[in-house]
């Protein structure tokens, strides 16, 4: 099967959570093509060099920089109607020009066509929302429904058994019935090693600006001048990969997961967003215990992530 699988482009979590999906689908003897924006696309690239890619609907949202973002989404939901409008028309020129057999699209909405079988992915079957928005969570939770209902199937990164599950309500607390939906088991791009890296602390960022800068500078300011060696993995891929050292802090904008996950496992204290992706790794390294998990303000489900992992480790 010739296969398009294309990442959201929030942060890099919907790119790292599809390396292992593509890798999978490259051992079971499928072409894999490319598609996406920005540094989510970049990161797939650098896993797979050699596979073609396309370029589709960039999305380039950023949060205001208080802790609560409820109108800095509501100013942004034009955009995303324009962003999903613009995927949608590109896939159907993609599909003029070559036979496509399946799309898997992690979190973009538009990436639809009958003329094919379209696989939406997704951990997010209950939308939550801000504390005062609560009582819209089904609304929401239905509109998402509206949008991968356009799609052949659905599937979840997750464990099926709620007793299991990483994503807990999120990816098992909705209220309808949804047809074609699979659980899949959670996807990491990370696997065991013996080696371990000499970093006491490591922190790795990732998410929308301008939170993402704010954290490392506080990551910085904390531990400046400290005994701990500590590890700043930016998560810029568009940045040259220069390593940065100052005193006992080392900085660098990404790394390789055979470089990343020594450092992980190394590590006494894990300090990363706690954005679902990020979850997924972690538990497959076993290192949750290390893990101070800090949620991007405003985003409810990384505040809920916190919250179920802090309490359970």
């Amino acid at each position: 099967m010739k296969i398009l699988v294309a990442p959201l482009n929030w942060g890099l979590g919907h790119a790292s959570r599809c390396v292992p999906l593509v890798q999978r689908l490259l051992d079971e003897g499928h072409e894999v093509i490319l598609g996406g924006d920005g540094d989510s696309l970049t990161l797939l690239r650098k896993h797979f060099p050699k596979l073609r890619y396309v370029y589709l609907a960039p999305l380039n949202l950023r949060y205001g920089a208080g802790k609560r973002q409820v109108w800095a989404m509501v100013k942004a939901f034009p955009q995303l109607i324009r962003w999903a409008l613009q995927d949608h028309a590109m896939l159907k020129a993609i599909l003029r020009e070559e036979a496509i057999d399946r799309v898997i699209s992690d979190n973009r909405f538009g990436l639809y066509n009958k003329q094919t079988e379209c696989v939406y992915m997704t951990h997010q079957l209950h939308i939550m929302l801000p504390r005062g928005w609560r009582w819209a969570e089904p609304i929401a939770s239905r509109m998402h429904a509206r949008i991968y209902a356009h799609y052949n199937k659905v599937w979840v990164p997750d464990y099926e058994e709620v007793e299991k599950s990483l994503a807990g309500a999120l990816s098992h607390n909705f209220k309808f019935q949804i047809s074609n939906l699979e659980y899949i088991g959670p996807l990491s791009r990370f696997s065991q090693t013996d080696k371990k890296g000499s970093f006491d602390v490591v922190a790795v960022l990732s998410g929308l600006e301008p939170h993402r800068t704010l954290l490392e500078k506080e990551i910085i300011a904390r531990y400046t001048g400290k005994e701990e060696r500590v590890l700043v993995v930016q998560g810029q891929m568009s940045r040259p990969n220069t390593r940065i050292k100052r005193g006992n802090m080392t900085i660098v904008p990404y790394m390789s997961d055979a470089e990343l996950v020594p450092a992980l496992l190394g590590a006494s204290r894990i300090i990363a967003r706690s954005g679902y992706s990020t979850i997924m790794d972690l538990a497959a390294l076993g290192v949750m215990e290390e893990a101070e998990l800090i949620p991007t303000p405003g985003q409810p489900e990384q505040e809920y992530l916190a919250t179920l992992h802090n309490k359970n480790h």
